[in-house]
This record gives structure tokens, C-alpha cells and sequence, in this order.
């Protein structure tokens, strides 16, 4: 298949528009962006606006052309450093499979893209590298991708069918009582048990709770009663509106739930068989420090596994990654999980007197395996999305050595 040079491309729409060529390609050919001294010209980001507009992109289409562009330069120089080719053969069923997503052929994808201002060349360079991208990937990080049975297993925990399940609206109190303060907190910690009014207790919470949602009286969302550790499902099921949970002992607090409702709602078929969570501490407790340091964590970090990156080149136990049955989860940190999804934080909860600071993330719920699922599909997909999260961190590298003008 004939292969249409950017220069032939460039010559060709200059004398269709009667223009001297080399003012329109002088103007075509001006730097909009140069990258480690690569240049990106005015006409590839023009052509990329237009590709993104084919393909109907979300976003402000001139930044994320940009970005696109710079990205492909990085991209295109780490794979040039390497040496790394891909056979003609591979990319022309690329360009194939890429126009099959449209249910088109090659050249009726490319006549599509041409009625939108799209060159032949812009779709080549755009797929190439693309596809160059990828191969450099998996052949760079392969071998650092190790998908256990384990990790199937669990991946397999979040699929299944639905069924109904009870939800709980609670308002929840957490008086901290470290050992001075014990007698006392347990006092105000009785007088709230006996409350039966909504607004006491939204009173109360605000007074002596501990937790952040003081600000809203308490007041939590509605929640599968299976977040909730299993030696207290029971006490909150019991209770009926207004009523309150007797004083919940947990290190260095007491918890106490009031119910606001209860309702049925579609869950996954299973309740959750174990929960993997993660616990970075910080030396300091919530003062302002620790609580400083947690912000920039948390900043940095979308899933537990970039806690690892947090926690490099630190003493080992700085961070735990835990996988437990909810009946075996310490009380305060399960209470913490509840309100958490995947991939949530919390920062409520200290050690060591108060004085570490514990950034709880929630890494997934597991349940029961689905029967039809299959195990090497799900292995494929956790490969690809590993070596998707080591291919952005290694974009990221780039761009951050990487000498950029014209942003």
C-alpha cells in the first residue's frame, strides 16, 4: 500500500489552494511546540485538532491535541533510543483492525477522515506510534508483571450476579479516649446511648465527635449493612429509628450509631469474603505536619499500589498491605472501611499513643467467584491494566526530564 510522505501531503494542499509553496509550507512547517529539541509544527497540531474532531473527543480539543502531540514526541524518542522497529506488516493490520472499529475498510476509514480535513498520513503516524508504543511497553516491563492465581482470584471476587441486601442510614459519633481521658469520654458516651432524638444526637456530634462528618451532625450515607464488621451487624439491625447503639469500645475511642433508616437495595450476589486494605503511617499523628504529609499523599496516589512508590526507600514498616475476613479486621479500622469505596482514603484513625497518623486506603472488596468467568481473560485484563499504570509512570518520567516549550 502507497505511503504519502507529511512533505508530499504539505506540497499538495499548498498548490490546491494556489498558494507559493513555500509560504504555505514555511507557515505550515513554523514550530507550535518543541520537545527536547523535536519539533511540532503548526500543521501536525492543526491535523490532530481535526483527527480528535472525527472522532468526536470530549475537551478543550486544541490543549488535548497538545498534550497528545507532546506525548507522542517522548513516546517516539525513548523508542528510538532503544532501536525498537515494528514489521510494515504488523502496522498495516494496525491501520486494518483500527478502521474495523468503525466497521470500515482501510480506504473508506481514510476517504471519512479526508472529508473532515484528515490526511492519510496523520491516521499512519498517529496508529505507528501508537502501536510502537505498546510493543516498546511490553517488551521493557514483561517480565516485572507477575499475575498470581492469587490476583485472579480476587479479580474474580468482584464479578457475579445480583441480589437485594439491606442498607443502613446511620449518624455515627466517635469519642476519642485516650487512657486520661477514658472515665470521662465514657460518660458523655452513656448519656448519648440513651438519646432518641435525631437532633441531640446531630447536637451531640458536633459537640464530641472526633470524626469529620461532625460537621454534618454525624450524618452518614446510605450503606450495605455488609461494610460493616460482622459482630456489629446484628446491634444495628436491631435498632429502630432514633434508637442508639450502646457504647462500642475501640483502641483509644468509643463509637456510637444511631439509626436514621433502613431500605433494600441491588448488591453483588455475595458478601464480601475478605478486604484488602492498605495502612501507610506517618510519624507525627494528626497534627498539622502528619496531616500535611497525608494531603500530599493522598494527592499522589489512586490506588493502593502506588503506596509502594510513597513508601520506597523507607523501613518496611511504614506500610502494611493487609487482604483479611471482615470478622478478623481490628474494630476501629473496619469502622473506618465501611465508609470507604475502592480506592478511598481515611485519615481518622492514629497509633502509638497518637502519635502516627494512619492513612487507611480501602484496595477492593473481595467476594465470591463468578462460575462462568474465565480466569485467563481476567489474567490478560490484569496484565494490561499493570502494564498500563508502569507505561503512564514511565510517560510521566519523561515528561518531567524532558525540556518542553510552546506549552
Amino acid at each position: 500500500m502507497r505511503r504519502f510522505t507529511l512533505l508530499t501531503a504539505l506540497l499538495a494542499a499548498t498548490l490546491s489552494l494556489g498558494l507559493p509553496a513555500s509560504v504555505a509550507a514555511q507557515n505550515q512547517f513554523a514550530p507550535a511546540i518543541t520537545v527536547n529539541e523535536r519539533v511540532i509544527t503548526q500543521y501536525e497540531l492543526t491535523q490532530r485538532i481535526r483527527l480528535l474532531e472525527a472522532f468526536r473527543s470530549p475537551g478543550n480539543l486544541n490543549q488535548v491535541a497538545r498534550d497528545q502531540l507532546i506525548e507522542d514526541r517522548l513516546k517516539q524518542q525513548e523508542i528510538d533510543r532503544v532501536g525498537l522497529t515494528i514489521p510494515q506488516e504488523a502496522l498495516d493490520a494496525a491501520l486494518d483492525e483500527f478502521a474495523g472499529r468503525a466497521e470500515m475498510s482501510l480506504p473508506q476509514f481514510e476517504r471519512m477522515l479526508a472529508q473532515s480535513g484528515v490526511d492519510a498520513v496523520t491516521l499512519r503516524d498517529f496508529v505507528t506510534i501508537g502501536v510502537s508504543w505498546r510493543e516498546y511497553v511490553r517488551a521493557r516491563f514483561n517480565r516485572e508483571v507477575t499475575v498470581t492465581d492469587a490476583d485472579v482470584a480476587r479479580a474474580l471476587g468482584q464479578q457475579g450476579s445480583a441480589r437485594t441486601e439491606v442498607e443502613v442510614l446511620l449518624s455515627e459519633i466517635i469519642i476519642a479516649a485516650p487512657p486520661e481521658m477514658a472515665e470521662r469520654a465514657g460518660q458523655a458516651a452513656n448519656q448519648i446511648s440513651q438519646m432518641r432524638s435525631f437532633s441531640d444526637f446531630e447536637a451531640a456530634a458536633r459537640q464530641v465527635s472526633a470524626l469529620p462528618s461532625r460537621e454534618s451532625g454525624g450524618r452518614l450515607d446510605w450503606l450495605p449493612i455488609s461494610n460493616y464488621p460482622p459482630q456489629l451487624q446484628q446491634v444495628i439491625l436491631d435498632l429502630q429509628p432514633g434508637q442508639v447503639t450502646a457504647p462500642i469500645m475501640i483502641p483509644n475511642g468509643i463509637a456510637l450509631f444511631q439509626m436514621r433508616g433502613t431500605r433494600e437495595a441491588v448488591r453483588p450476589a455475595l458478601p464480601p469474603s475478605s478486604l484488602e486494605y492498605a495502612a501507610y503511617y506517618i510519624a507525627g499523628g494528626r497534627t498539622e505536619a502528619g496531616l500535611r504529609i497525608a494531603r500530599d499523599v493522598a494527592n499522589n496516589v489512586d490506588t493502593c499500589d502506588d503506596l509502594y512508590g510513597i513508601a520506597r526507600d523507607q523501613p518496611r514498616e511504614v506500610l502494611d498491605r493487609v487482604e483479611l475476613p471482615p470478622a478478623q479486621i481490628p474494630d476501629d479500622i473496619a469502622l473506618e472501611l465501611a465508609r470507604l469505596d475502592p480506592n478511598e482514603v481515611s485519615t481518622i484513625l492514629t497509633r502509638n499513643n497518637g502519635q502516627t497518623l494512619v492513612f487507611l486506603m480501602l484496595c477492593q472488596r473481595n467476594r465470591g467467584a463468578a462460575a462462568d468467568a474465565d480466569p485467563e481473560v481476567v489474567r490478560n485484563q490484569i496484565r494490561g491494566q499493570r502494564l498500563a499504570t508502569l507505561s503512564a509512570a514511565l510517560l510521566e518520567d519523561l515528561r518531567a526530564q524532558a525540556v518542553i516549550a510552546g506549552r
